[in-house]
């Protein structure tokens, strides 16, 4: 007898083991460990994985898997055991683990259904009677908006019905159905010959399929392409000359677009300079971290096209990991315009059936290269040659729920499993790996100058107080319309970023003060131009924007701040001659949307370009000679201690994108804070500097890289709860942890509601703490209970990326 060692799909502390399940006798050679299978689990069956085959159990009296859901393992086991390392490593359920791995059309729905479980459906109740006549089980959501669930529980409990669990599957392949020649061509064309001439439309078939020498075609083609009917064809199988066979395809984003080919350019000396010890990693195949820290424009992207030639070369396979904004259409034109079918691409731009597809091109070898967001690390290769994380600063790596992985940690555990390089890309670098490469543990490779020697747009500091001084009240400074018009008037097209991090369009009264607040969450609700709404972001709540203030009745009540919309309206008002795309979530909420203001844009159908963070990163567009930010110092007021660090990424980020072709760039920063030493270091692109500066800090107020946080959220319906647990965490986090470690709180979190639930949270900094994981598992392990019975939530970060 064989058996299974199954991780089940049941998320909790009590269940965060594996179960021993018979392997029926038909299965005994085809199951291994990495598939998914279905098991029945208490009443219910639900999806598991395999993690291992045995001969022996230490249980007896074992139930039989149920199913077989995957022929083939979709969890390599090196992903098994990255599952492993990745619940130590943020605490999160096995379960957990595993699913992040798998694109989301492979997890599984459950479906609540009723069995009938009496011969005599005059037993059953008669409301009942009718959904049992033609079948013995019906989805209980057919049933419970007509009959009260009171009745149903009663029959359950007459043992007349049982509720049964049904595993479905999201995972549909898109198949198509194929016309397939069952005869020689010489035979079709001895039959074309012997075949009565009036049967024209089925001699058009035959004549088809002879003259192209095909074996077989998709049925719709064949239909426009001999321009025939369902009827003929069906009426040749009938004949035994054809035959009809459904074939599985890939749905793919990218069918109807030609990549242009492009070959390898020239590269400079520092190009050359940065990529020798990368290539030295891959022939060698030993295992480094690389960091290439480039200006905006330096040729990074070269340098990882080549890089992954050399890889390809090897019979390897890389992954490439660029952050979700900047997954633009330019990003993948780049890497299919070179590597071409080899690449498949995973983002949250493509369906649900898309990415599915993608995935399997991975699974079955039939790509090299991924080209990503942070979930492709996942990728279920074999056998890697490189790991490229580009502008690795950016936060959108780290998964901000269960489990909270940094992207990076992720891509350095495999390529230290598979003796290969990581190469993290960025002009302005993480302080963490800035300071790593300090220290030797990351090597630093330097591309100092644009390619071609072209000079960094020069960058002017507005401040914004004066222009209010000098009598302008719009949000645009007179240097800026000025430099706006000239490229209008050159022909030439500008960006303009409005920084709404940390900044919404709040309603306040102009009389007594009053703003209005989300009824369920302590923040202030959003205005929505559309529709007049007032929106939560945080738990969806919605209200109409009203007529007078609720608090003291007054007619001046109206929205501060400044939405994308509102900006374009000023400036046709300014600019009336202007062609403008604003870009932001809801101009790109549709699929695909983003790409075509962007290609709309390129093809210069419109002078300017404006929108939030997603246009600050990956474009190239050659005519772009202006550079305007509206906002730059939003960010500074969040209470986070990267707030500096994001202020100068951002705006360095989005200089780059001015004069990256044959004309030159300029850069105008319009701020409340023109003091401020992140905004005047960004206006000179002087990382080292800021990174001296921002070290400075960072040392005396005990942050990262200085040292490691970890970030504890209790929440609760009742404020009295909340207070009490985070109190009795901080007590035993104290008694537990060394002298050093600095243990802060318990404070209320910078929103201290979110959807009726009160939050608090303490913080422990810490330099080296061995047993901290381990304590932090007692933590959990005693609020288990409350947990499970009390509608306790603790959340644990051991690398937050942010406080709110």
């Amino acid at each position: 007898m064989k058996y299974a060692s199954v991780i089940v799909d049941v998320p909790a502390k009590q269940t965060d083991r594996a179960f021993d399940y018979k392997i029926p006798e038909e299965w005994q050679e085809l199951l291994i460990p990495g598939m998914r299978v279905i098991v029945p689990f208490g009443p219910r069956k639900v999806q598991g994985f395999v993690i291992e085959t045995k001969d022996q159990s230490d249980w007896n009296r074992l139930k039989p898997i149920a199913e077989i859901v995957d022929l083939t393992p979709c969890l390599t086991p090196e992903l098994l055991e990255l599952g492993q390392w990745l619940t130590e490593k943020t605490l999160c359920f096995k379960i957990s683990a595993f699913q992040a791995m798998l694109p989301a059309a492979m997890k599984a729905k459950y479906e609540k259904g009723l069995r009938l479980l009496t011969d005599d459906l005059k037993n059953l109740t008669e409301i009942l009677q009718p959904y049992f006549q033609k079948n013995d089980q019906v989805k209980l959501t057919d049933i419970e908006q007509t009959v009260p669930l009171r009745i149903i529980q009663k029959e359950i409990e007459k043992s007349y019905l049982e509720v049964i669990y049904n595993v479905k599957q999201k995972t549909n392949k898109k198949t198509v159905k194929v016309i397939k020649r069952n005869q020689s061509i010489l035979q079709l064309t001895e039959l074309f010959k012997q075949f009565p001439a009036n049967a024209r439309k089925q001699l058009d078939i035959i004549n088809y399929f002879i003259s192209n020498q095909i074996n077989e075609i998709p049925l719709h083609d064949l239909l426009i392409e001999a321009n025939s009917s369902y009827a003929s064809v069906k009426a040749l199988i009938k004949k035994e000359i054809f035959v009809e066979e459904i074939k599985e395809v890939y749905r793919d984003p990218y069918q109807d677009r030609d990549f242009k080919k492009t070959n390898a350019l020239l590269l400079n000396n520092e190009q050359q300079q940065a990529i020798a010890p990368i290539l030295d990693s891959i022939r060698e195949t030993f295992h480094d971290v690389f960091l290439l820290y480039g200006v905006t424009g330096s040729g990074k992207t070269e340098i990882y096209l080549q890089s992954i030639e050399e890889v390809i070369r090897k019979g390897k396979e890389a992954i490439v990991l660029v952050p979700e904004i900047s997954l633009t259409p330019q990003m993948v034109n780049r890497f299919k315009g070179r590597f071409g079918a080899k690449v498949a691409v995973l983002h949250s731009g493509l369906s649900s059936g898309e990415k599915y597809d993608e995935w399997r091109k991975i699974q079955r070898k039939e790509v090299q290269v991924v080209v990503g967001a942070r979930s492709a690390i996942f990728a279920p290769f074999e056998n890697l040659g490189m790991i490229i994380i580009d502008e690795e600063h950016e936060s959108s790596y780290k998964q901000e729920e269960n489990p909270r992985y940094h992207a990076r940690d992720v891509a350095i555990y495999r390529a230290q499993i598979h003796k290969c390089p990581v190469v993290l890309g960025s002009a302005t670098p993480t302080l963490e790996s800035f300071a790593r490469s300090k220290k030797d543990v990351y090597k630093l490779l330097s591309l100092k100058e644009r390619v071609n020697k072209r000079s960094m747009p020069r960058v002017d500091i507005i401040d914004m107080r004066e222009e209010l001084r000098s009598g302008n009240r719009t949000m645009f400074s007179n240097v800026l319309i000025e430099k706006l018009t000239e490229r209008l008037e050159k022909g030439e097209q500008s960006v303009l970023l409005l920084n709404k991090r940390g900044y919404s369009s709040f309603v306040m009264c102009r009389d007594c003060g009053f703003v209005i607040q989300c009824p369920h969450c302590d923040i202030s609700l959003t205005y929505h131009r559309h529709g007049q709404q007032l929106k939560c972001h945080y738990c969806g709540h919605e209200e109409q924007m009203p007529n007078v203030c609720p608090e003291c009745q007054s007619e001046h009540i109206r929205f501060f701040g400044t939405g994308t919309q509102r900006v374009e309206e000023e400036l046709v008002k300014v600019l009336p001659q202007s062609r403008i795309i604003r870009m932001d979530v809801d101009t790109t909420g549709m699929k695909g949307s983003h790409e075509k203001l962007l290609t709309k844009f390129g093809q210069k159908e419109a002078d300017i370009l404006l929108g939030t963070q997603m246009i600050a990163k990956g474009l190239d567009f050659p005519d772009v000679t202006l550079v305007g930010v509206l906002t730059a110092d939003t960010m500074l007021n969040l209470p986070d201690f990267r707030a500096s660090e994001k202020t100068f990424q951002l705006l360095t980020q989005v200089s780059g994108r001015a004069g990256r072709h044959e004309l030159p760039g300029e850069v105008i920063i319009q701020t409340y804070a023109p003091e401020h030493y992140s905004i005047q270091l960004a206006s000179h692109y002087d990382y080292d500097l800021f990174f001296e500066r921002e070290m400075q800090l960072r040392k005396n107020h005990a942050y990262p890289p200085y040292y490691y946080l970890a970030l504890l959220t209790v929440s609760h319906p009742e404020i009295t709860k909340v207070v009490s647990v985070t109190e009795k965490i901080v007590q035993f986090l104290r008694w537990n942890v060394e002298n050093e470690t600095k243990i802060l709180g318990p404070v209320a979190c910078p929103i201290p509601r979110i959807k009726d639930r009160y939050r608090y949270q303490c913080m422990v900094k810490y330099k080296r703490e061995k047993n901290l994981n381990e304590t932090l598992r007692k933590i959990m392990e005693h609020f288990q209970p409350e947990i499970n019975s009390e509608d306790l939530t603790i959340a644990i970060d051991l690398s937050p990326n942010t406080m709110m």
